[in-house]
């Protein structure tokens, strides 16, 4: 047993944490993303009954953003233009930020946005995909490892 560990880390998603290196892009995913299909040759760990801000804040107490060699190491998932006109701002982003802006000096400066095909092509190149049971749309969202 460890201590300090957030108890939504399982062992499977705590040893990818620590296998990750510098760069490395972790996708923290909604119950809607496909994160089987989208992971490539990366690890796909299920997260059900978890919501993807409670898995964004348990990750940042463990892992360095690249702050430093990254202008936005945090990308959420931006909606289409069509969308945008007709759903509001999804409330999981402020959720997102908060978590940001708790475990992370830099704050909400270093999160960005991704447009959602943009966002399916960089998540193809994940390390880790973590399939969370997330139910809003658009709670979808790519970290970048940084170093200590």
């Amino acid at each position: 047993m460890l201590k300090g560990i957030p108890k939504v880390i399982n062992p499977d998603l705590l040893k990818a944490l620590a296998d990750m290196g510098h760069g490395d892009l972790i996708v923290i995913a909604d119950d809607f993303y496909p994160a089987v299909s989208m992971a490539q040759n990366g690890i796909t760990i299920n997260a059900d009954g978890i919501s993807a801000a409670e898995m964004l804040d348990a990750v940042l107490q463990l892992m360095p953003l690249d702050v430093e060699y990254t202008e936005h190491p945090v990308l959420i998932m931006e909606m289409s233009p069509e969308l945008k006109e007709k759903m509001e701002r999804p409330a999981v982003w402020d959720d997102f930020i908060a978590a940001v802006e708790k475990n992370e000096h830099k704050g909400k400066e270093c999160v960005g946005f991704i447009e959602r095909y943009d966002f399916y092509e960089k998540a193809k190149t994940a390390f880790v995909t973590v399939s969370t049971g997330e139910r809003q749309p658009y709670g979808c969202v790519i970290l970048q490892k940084g170093v200590m």
